[in-house]
């Protein structure tokens, strides 16, 4: 009986496709897929010696103000994702990552995994609410988005962009871990040999009891300088790439 079923079956999917009719593949929603459409950043392959610092999870009131000393120090700046909540509890850091030229971007209000359970109305106001205590803090409104733990869906990428924003991830091979506190050698060895033009390299600015993200960074930042780096926001980064029109196969 399975085997009449199956023969049946294979003898209607032939009839179809003799006659002309194609079946149809599902759409894979992968990173090409999303990288062709625009909707998502990885990083920006180019062949300027140019990298983009990002930072998630903070303001930290003990971290963060050593990493802009540090970023200042060097002359570099940076895009900071920040958690609205944490925004709420030191908004001084906030409007001192603005006011310093770094660019302040959106990581949701309670770093909240977007996954298949968290409801739109919920997405929507985890957007929303950290959008305007930016936009109080600073005076400006930024168009990156990135989900906390990089963790996303159709609807995330749909209301993100319906609010104005595209999702900024990071370089695969450029996510130094340091929400792990795994040592500092271990983030320095993971950015420096690594490093290629275009990358976005993943931070953390909160991470409880841990100072490894700040001691790696005085090793990092001046010596990607010495290599000739030029450290940059994600807006500089990518109206780099649009200025120049450079069509570099991205890397997967």
């Amino acid at each position: 009986m399975y085997k009449s079923k199956l023969i049946v079956t294979l003898g209607g999917l032939l009839l179809l496709m003799t006659c002309g009719f194609t079946v149809e593949q599902p759409v894979k929603k992968n990173r090409a897929y999303y990288e062709a459409r625009d909707e998502i950043v990885w990083e920006v392959p180019m062949k300027e010696k140019l990298v983009a610092l990002t930072f998630d999870d903070g303001p930290n009131s003990r971290t963060t103000p050593q990493i802009l000393d540090l970023l200042l120090q060097n002359e570099t700046k940076s895009t900071f994702f920040i958690v609205g909540k944490r925004a709420e509890r030191f908004p001084d850091i906030v409007k001192r990552e603005a006011l310093e030229g770094h660019e302040v971007a959106n990581h949701t209000y309670s770093h909240m995994y977007l996954n298949s359970n968290v409801s739109e109305a919920k997405i929507t106001d985890e957007l929303v609410r950290t959008q305007n205590k930016i936009f109080e803090l600073t005076g400006q409104k930024s168009p990156w988005f990135r989900p906390p733990g990089g963790v996303y869906n159709e609807s995330v990428v749909r209301i993100a962009r319906e609010k104005g924003y595209k999702m900024v991830l990071w370089s695969w091979h450029q996510d130094t871990k340091d929400w792990r506190s795994p040592g500092t050698q271990k983030i320095i060895n993971k950015v420096l040999h690594n490093i290629r033009n275009g990358d976005i390299i993943l931070f953390h600015d909160h991470v409880d009891g841990s100072i490894q993200t700040v001691e790696a960074l005085k090793v990092i930042l001046p010596e990607l300088k010495k290599r000739g780096y030029k450290m940059v926001t994600v807006s500089e980064l990518i109206q780099h790439r649009q200025s120049k029109s450079i069509q570099v196969k991205p890397r997967h």
